[in-house]
């Protein structure tokens, strides 16, 4: 096994005809798992190996421990890097991120901790995020002389520009309650329920047809590119598309003969 394998756990559970949940795990703890080039490159790897599996759910990440979901890029790697080298670095941190993006199922990002600079960037690339109300979150990289770049763009959209300019501004710290207060968190919950939380959103996305999250999720990603107009038409081009099969010819009737309470 490689270090970059140590990196980054997987285990894919096996939800019998629903098909398969991926469970990704950044062990870095003794760093709060923050993540060098090769942590990075593990990511973007392994999303696009588990992408080819076609009966895959949905997946989750989360960090090592209980104290960190991951606490940013590795500052002792960063500091000596050539002007060269860190395009690679910084390049690393999209392809990583964009690979979670491009997944072609939903990504629920279980926030157990730190989430600070790439850690918050990976976890604004995910679909969902839960957060434990211990979890800090913040853009520190100004403190450290590089601005936030790369899926940092990512932040307006999630929490607003006032927002956004004052976290990657100031560099500051949020608590949980903030990250929530603002919409970048879905769900804040107590640690131990957090496993619950995540179960329960997994519960909910096995309840919609296989093919129509694919294309949901595709969806969803269009609409950041394209205007309202544009948009309303792709989802007519996508309802039209999930005919091509007879799931929703199947869904809608088991929907029409489900047993109603008595």
């Amino acid at each position: 096994m490689s270090q970059s394998d140590n990196l980054l756990l997987t285990r894919i559970d096996e939800r019998g005809n629903a098909g398969r949940i991926a469970y990704l795990t950044v062990n870095n703890p003794t760093r709060r798992n923050a993540l060098g080039m090769a942590g990075k490159r593990a990511i973007a790897e392994t999303f696009d190996r588990l992408a080819q599996d076609g009966k895959l759910r949905a997946a989750v990440i989360t960090g090592a421990g209980d104290k960190s979901f991951i606490a940013g890029a590795d500052i002792h790697e960063m500091k000596d890097l050539t002007p060269q080298e860190a395009e690679v670095e910084h390049t690393l941190t999209h392809v990583a991120n964009e690979a979670i993006r491009a997944f072609p199922v939903p990504v629920i990002a279980r926030i157990n901790g730190y989430c600070l600079g790439f850690g918050m960037e990976l976890a604004a690339a995910c679909d969902m995020r839960v957060g434990v109300e211990t979890a800090r979150f913040g853009m520190p990289e100004v403190r450290v002389g590089i601005p936030s770049g790369m899926e940092a763009v990512l932040l307006p959209r999630l929490i607003g520009w006032g927002k956004a300019a004052e976290l990657i501004y100031t560099g500051d710290i949020i608590d949980a309650q903030e990250a929530y207060r603002i919409g970048f968190l879905q769900k804040l919950v107590p640690a131990a329920e957090l496993d619950d939380a995540v179960e329960k959103w997994i519960a909910s996305i096995l309840l919609g047809g296989k093919r129509v999250m694919r294309l949901q999720k595709t969806l969803l990603r269009d609409w950041e590119k394209m205007s309202i107009d544009e948009g309303i038409h792709a989802g007519i081009r996508a309802c039209v598309e999930a005919r091509s099969t007879d799931e929703p010819k199947r869904m809608m009737e088991a929907f029409i003969h489900r047993k109603k309470p008595l």
